[in-house]
């Protein structure tokens, strides 16, 4: 179930908070494994310049994509400096998201066109880009069980809009084939129907061409494909093409 606006803020500062504590003192050029095309420094300075962008977009209440060009850093000249210019971003980003009203109207990419997207998308962008941090400097991330479960289904709300950022999210669609998604830590399970048009998607378990299971905060992490299914952490049974099928064009 979909948290309420301010618990999603509460959140919000705690993540960016253990990001940046995951990241000080570690080496600005290490490579990202779960990113890499991105080393520390990178992956550092792209979350804290969401964090920006979606900030002053909420302060703005704005009707259409801002220019992320148009957001002023103040990046730190030391990249030693950044993990703090991380943190930094949280008291603006939260202070924002706090100050709107959740069912005021605006510009987001997903389904939900109000202010209330940003605060449950800047907890799970903030999440899954912590834990690429956390495997950056050789950590095995911990995410909140109730924290994993809602960033599956936000991501299975939203990844149908993310068309015009991932092009291979078009590619979801099929002719009937299933999926389901399990978790071993919690009473949630969730079943995805590939369509010629798309995909459809439902909590609960039943007959699936594929099933993939392990705790929640390792499918979360599965499909943002920061984890493998070979891992001995997932069981799987059923036809590995569909599943690999869906990896493929998923991941954000």
């Amino acid at each position: 179930m979909r948290w309420d606006h301010e618990r999603y803020c509460d959140a919000i500062g705690d993540e960016i908070a253990r990001f940046a504590d995951a990241v000080r003192g570690a080496d600005p050029a290490a490579p990202v494994p779960t990113c890499p095309e991105w080393t520390v420094a990178e992956l550092v300075r792209h979350a804290g310049a969401v964090h920006r962008w979606a900030g002053q977009m909420v302060a703005a209440l704005a009707q259409e994509r801002l220019d992320r060009r148009q957001v002023v850093l103040d990046l730190p000249a030391d990249e030693a400096d950044l993990p703090n210019w991380l943190a930094a971003g949280a008291a603006p980003l939260v202070g924002a998201l706090r100050a709107a009203d959740p069912g005021a109207p605006m510009w987001s990419w997903g389904a939900d066109q109000h202010a209330r997207f940003w605060s449950r998308r800047m907890l799970h962008e903030t999440t899954v880009h912590r834990a690429d941090a956390e495997f950056a400097v050789a950590r095995d991330p911990a995410i909140e069980v109730e924290i994993a479960v809602d960033g599956v289904e936000e991501l299975l709300e939203n990844l149908r809009s993310a068309a015009y950022f991932r092009p291979n999210v078009a590619e979801l669609r099929g002719s009937g084939q299933t999926l389901r998604f399990e978790c071993s830590d919690t009473d949630v399970d969730w079943t995805v129907t590939l369509q010629p048009d798309g995909y459809e998607w439902r909590r609960g378990n039943g007959e699936a061409d594929v099933s993939v299971g392990a705790a929640a905060a390792d499918v979360l992490l599965l499909v943002y494909g920061r984890r493998r299914p070979d891992e001995t952490r997932f069981e799987r049974t059923g036809d590995e093409a569909v599943l690999q099928h869906w990896l493929a064009h998923s991941a954000l």
